[in-house]
C-alpha cells in the first residue's frame, strides 16, 4: 500500500488532520451549500409557522345547510372564510353561501355558531357573513397592489372543519380575470400555484407576514392545481358596501348587449378607430336606455366618447361611474350616427 493510499484511510477512519490531507475543496463546499439550504428551509418553515398561528385562529370553516327538526343541522355545503372584526364579521365567497337555508362558521378551537348574511355580491363573489359575540380573533387585510410575481404566498382554509389546512406557492401571475356568476369579468385576479382543496373557498390567502392579500376563489381542476384569489384592493372597495347595504351599487344601462363587428365602410365614414362595437340585442322594459330612446339592432360604439367595444368594456365603465350621473351613449342605428343622454340607474340584483 502507497503512502497516499494509508493517509487517505486514516483520515476516513477520523484521525486529526495532521493523519491525511484534507477534505477536497469541492467537498467543503458542498457541505457548505447543504448548509446554507438547511438555513434557508428552517428561514422558510419558520416563516410558514409563524403565519399560520397569527392568521389560523381567524379562520373558519363556513358550513350551509338547513336545520333538522331535532335542532341539529344538516350540512350540505362547505367553504372557508375569516373573521375581519373581533364583533365577528366574516369575509368569504358569494358562491359558497348564496341562497342558503342555514350557515355555521366552525373555530379552529372547536365552536360552531350560526352566522346571518350581512351582504353579498355575485359580480365579486364576495360575501360578508356575521356570528354573535366578541373578542375574536382577526385577519388584516393587506395590500395586493405591491404583489410581485414569484412572491410568497400561502393559502389558508378550513375545509369540512379540517383545522388550517395550509399550502404555499407563489404568485404566477397577476392581473387575470374570471367571468363571475352574473357574467361581469372579476379582474385583476390573482393567480397562484398554492394548493387548493375543495373547501377552500372563501379563505384567505397571505403574505409572509400574515396579511390578507387575496380571497381564494376557484380552482381550475384540471390545469395543474391553478388557484385564483380576488385581490384585496377590490376587497377593500366590496366589504364597505356589503357592511352599509348589504349589496354593491352599481350603474346600469338597462341593455343586453354582444360585440358586433363593425362594415368597414361604417367605420370609415364615421371616423371610428375600433372595428367592434356591442349590438343592443334587448331592453329592460322601463330601464335607463329604453327611456332615452335607444332601441334593439342599434350598435354601441361610444360612451362619453370613450370608444367601447365589448360588453365588459360597459361593465368597465359603469363600475366607476356615479348612479344618476347622466352620460353620452353614441349608437349606430343603419347608417345613422346618434347620441342620447342616458341616466344610468342602481344595478338590479339578479336572481
Amino acid at each position: 500500500m502507497n503512502p497516499r493510499t494509508r493517509g487517505d484511510l486514516a483520515w476516513l477512519r477520523g484521525a486529526g488532520p495532521e493523519a491525511g490531507p484534507a477534505a477536497p475543496a469541492g467537498d467543503r463546499k458542498k457541505a457548505e451549500a447543504s448548509d446554507d439550504d438547511a438555513m434557508l428551509l428552517d428561514a422558510y418553515s419558520r416563516a410558514v409557522t409563524s403565519v399560520v398561528e397569527a392568521v389560523g385562529p381567524a379562520i373558519v370553516s363556513v358550513s350551509t345547510g338547513r336545520p333538522t327538526g331535532d335542532g341539529e343541522f344538516e350540512p350540505v355545503g362547505a367553504g372557508s372564510g375569516f373573521v375581519i372584526t373581533p364583533d365577528g364579521y366574516i369575509v368569504t365567497n358569494s358562491h359558497v353561501v348564496v341562497q342558503a337555508g342555514g350557515i355555521q362558521a366552525g373555530f379552529v378551537d372547536g365552536r360552531r355558531l350560526d352566522a346571518l348574511v350581512i351582504g353579498s355580491d355575485p359580480s365579486t363573489d364576495l360575501a360578508v357573513i356575521r356570528v354573535s359575540g366578541s373578542g375574536f380573533p382577526y385577519a388584516e387585510l393587506g395590500d395586493s397592489s405591491a404583489l410581485r410575481v414569484g412572491q410568497l404566498v400561502i393559502a389558508v382554509g378550513n375545509p369540512f372543519g379540517f383545522q388550517s389546512t395550509v399550502s404555499t406557492g407563489v404568485v404566477s401571475a397577476l392581473g387575470r380575470a374570471l367571468r363571475s356568476q352574473d357574467g361581469r369579468l372579476i379582474e385583476n385576479i390573482i393567480q397562484h400555484t398554492a394548493p387548493l382543496n375543495p373547501g377552500n373557498s372563501g379563505g384567505p390567502l397571505v403574505d409572509s407576514r400574515g396579511r390578507v392579500i387575496g380571497i381564494n376563489t376557484a380552482i381550475i381542476a384540471l390545469a395543474q392545481g391553478i388557484g385564483f384569489a380576488i385581490p384585496s384592493a377590490t376587497a377593500r372597495t366590496v366589504i364597505p358596501q356589503l357592511l352599509a347595504k348589504g349589496r354593491v351599487e352599481r350603474s346600469y344601462l338597462g341593455v343586453v348587449g354582444l360585440r358586433r363587428t363593425l362594415d368597414r365602410r361604417l367605420v370609415r365614414f364615421h371616423k371610428l378607430t375600433k372595428n367592434f362595437g356591442v349590438e343592443v340585442v334587448s331592453l329592460d322594459a322601463g330601464g335607463p336606455s329604453r327611456r332615452a330612446g335607444i332601441l334593439p339592432g342599434d350598435i354601441l360604439v361610444a360612451v362619453n366618447e370613450v370608444e367601447v367595444t365589448s360588453p365588459d368594456d360597459l361593465f368597465r365603465f359603469l363600475a366607476a361611474w356615479p348612479v344618476g350621473r347622466p352620460l353620452r351613449l353614441t349608437v349606430l342605428r343603419r347608417t345613422d350616427k346618434l347620441e342620447f343622454e342616458v341616466v344610468p340607474g342602481d344595478a338590479p340584483e339578479r336572481g
